[in-house]
């Protein structure tokens, strides 16, 4: 049997796509002139902040984006404001630390007209223990300690909506159901997609509450559900889907593929390190949204558009 060629592809927008890239080098993108710098006065008692939690942000950002130390951040923080013509204070290096342990990050999506396509995984991510080549080369000689990253992605514009960071022994199909809860109940779902792990009850019953499709492959071990409730009628729906036409085939008429999406999005995020600096776990959480919110500023600058060709 001869194997099928390749299929290949091809970019629609090279021009603007082009400019994207450009625009993505440049250190001003990430500074709003017109942002509220300084925290406004609470009247409540107390020392008020300084600075304002979009201030507080931008700082992070630049330290992420960058893979600075904190000290090393306010430096290149005050050259990009001097640049912009900016007199403007820039918070010290303790400041920045306080904060990130309680900041709330602002994560900016874009939204496309039609119901609300998903694409969800996770991956983990250290934050302790020796490197990669260290440990090829000598072995470990401490326990290394990860922890794991839930994605939502919108499939019309690969932005990141939900986000769960939680230890390494959590599973998947548990965080399903909190990154739904992270999408407004006015906005309609229309398919989540996801792979064997999320093939249980409470993924399914969850999809289902949301008025979604789940595009979910059956495990391999898998047998028929007792029909007691919806959700079990739509998951055998998909085993009887599968039996019939193969996995091979069902995975291609319902565009399973399509999660290789969110997988190469893990990539995107680890590209701003194999690890994590922060070891407290509110400042972990931080670190992750910073990524998130930068990945999410990346697609807004422009993406590439692909169309198959042959």
């Amino acid at each position: 049997m001869t194997k099928p060629e390749a299929a290949r592809y091809r970019t629609t927008n090279w021009t603007s796509y082009n400019d994207a890239l450009r625009r993505r080098g440049s250190l001003l993108i990430w500074l709003d002139k017109d942002m509220v710098w300084l925290a406004p006065k609470t009247g409540r008692n107390g020392r008020p902040p300084v600075f304002s939690d979009a201030a507080v942000q931008f700082c992070l950002m630049v330290k992420v984006l960058f893979g600075l130390p904190l000290r090393q951040t306010t430096g290149m923080v005050a050259s990009i404001l001097s640049m912009a013509g900016l007199d403007w204070p820039v918070p010290d290096f303790s400041t920045l630390s306080r904060r990130q342990k309680t900041i709330e990050v602002q994560i900016t999506q874009r939204r496309a007209p039609g119901p609300l396509n998903l694409l969800v995984d996770s991956t983990g991510i250290k934050f302790l223990g020796d490197g990669e080549w260290l440990a090829r080369k000598h072995g470990t000689h401490r326990r290394r300690q990860y922890r794991k990253v839930h994605l939502a992605m919108d499939t019309a514009t690969g932005d990141i909506c939900a986000v769960e960071f939680t230890s390494s022994d959590k599973g998947d199909s548990p965080v399903l159901p909190d990154l739904l809860d992270q999408i407004p109940p006015n906005e309609t779902i229309g398919t989540v997609t996801g792979d064997g792990a999320f093939d249980t009850r409470r993924c399914h019953t969850a999809i289902l509450e949301r008025g979604g499709t789940a595009i979910i492959p059956i495990r391999k071990n898998g047998r028929r559900w007792r029909e007691d409730c919806s959700a079990a009628k739509a998951r055998n729906e998909i085993l009887r889907a599968t039996q019939r036409l193969g996995r091979t085939i069902w995975k291609r008429w319902t565009g399973y593929h399509a999660r290789s999406r969110v997988e190469a999005k893990m990539r995107c995020l680890k590209a701003f390190g194999e690890r994590i600096a922060s070891r407290d776990p509110d400042r972990q959480t931080a670190e992750i949204h910073i990524r998130i919110a930068l990945m999410n500023r990346f697609n807004a600058l422009g993406t590439a558009e692909i169309e198959r060709v042959a």
